[in-house]
């Protein structure tokens, strides 16, 4: 069956509690035949460290590095590791989706096909990217891109955080990789993160409008925004669970 038509919500500037809470929402309108398949890019308004949902605060980051930086922390509800996110410096984007339209692969089929047009788009750019399974695009110099999924009655979610422009010498900094573990916990993986931006001639803004332009090559897409709803519901997860202490501090 093909796909049926998505929708793109275009760039969205948010907290990084607020995307999470975004993320929620348009999951569960997805699960619920609310919405059809959507693409929405994240823009980021504060330095944030983005933690796996089985992941320990104490056991990932630096709390006396991430303070004098002025990294802000949040948890998604997806699994894996700890992702550095920047203003003007990250490029993030979700996926929501019906669960029929990948139930014929494997989990690690998924991630594929889910990061296939990336890949190809990157390429299409000059990029010598590779898929490195189950969830990293790496470039030369290192890993410049991850995903993670959640799955939730029949849907799916599938989120990618890629490093347009990073320090790699920040990452060690602030997250514990390959310090003493403190406790229990997914720990972050031991990667040598690479920057984009030293590949290609785009700015930002124009990278992001190519990975549009590239989404939209492979299937039918047309423009969209959230509806009043769906941000009243977004903006009560964020007070109720996605920027609680509770949340963020939660122990696996």
């Amino acid at each position: 069956m093909p796909d049926p038509q998505w929708t793109d919500l275009g760039v969205m500037p948010a907290s990084g509690s607020m995307h999470m809470a975004l993320d929620e929402v348009l999951l569960m309108r997805v699960a619920a035949g609310e919405r059809g398949p959507t693409l929405r890019f994240w823009a980021w308004t504060s330095n944030t460290l983005v933690l796996g949902a089985n992941q320990s605060v104490g056991n990932e980051v630096d709390l006396v590095e991430a303070g004098r930086l002025g990294f802000e922390l949040t948890r998604r509800m997806s699994g894996g590791g700890t992702m550095v996110c920047e203003p003007g410096r990250t490029v993030t984007w979700s996926l929501y989706l019906p669960e029929w339209m990948v139930a014929r692969m494997s989990f690690r089929e998924s991630y594929a096909h889910l990061d296939g047009w990336a890949l190809r788009t990157l390429r299409e750019l000059g990029v010598e990217a590779e898929y490195r399974p189950i969830n990293e695009i790496v470039i030369p110099g290192g890993k410049v891109a991850g995903a993670a999924q959640a799955r939730r009655r029949g849907a799916v979610l599938h989120h990618v955080t890629l490093a347009y422009s990073i320090e790699p010498e920040l990452v060690p900094r602030l997250i514990r990789i390959g310090r003493p573990a403190l406790g229990r916990g997914a720990r972050s993986a031991e990667r040598v993160v690479a920057s984009l931006s030293s590949l290609i001639s785009l700015t930002m803004a124009e990278f992001v409008a190519a990975l549009q332009e590239g989404f939209a090559r492979e299937r039918t897409v047309t423009s969209g925004e959230l509806n009043g709803e769906e941000w009243a519901q977004a903006e009560a997860l964020v007070t109720t669970k996605y920027a609680t202490e509770e949340w963020i501090h939660r122990l696996p």
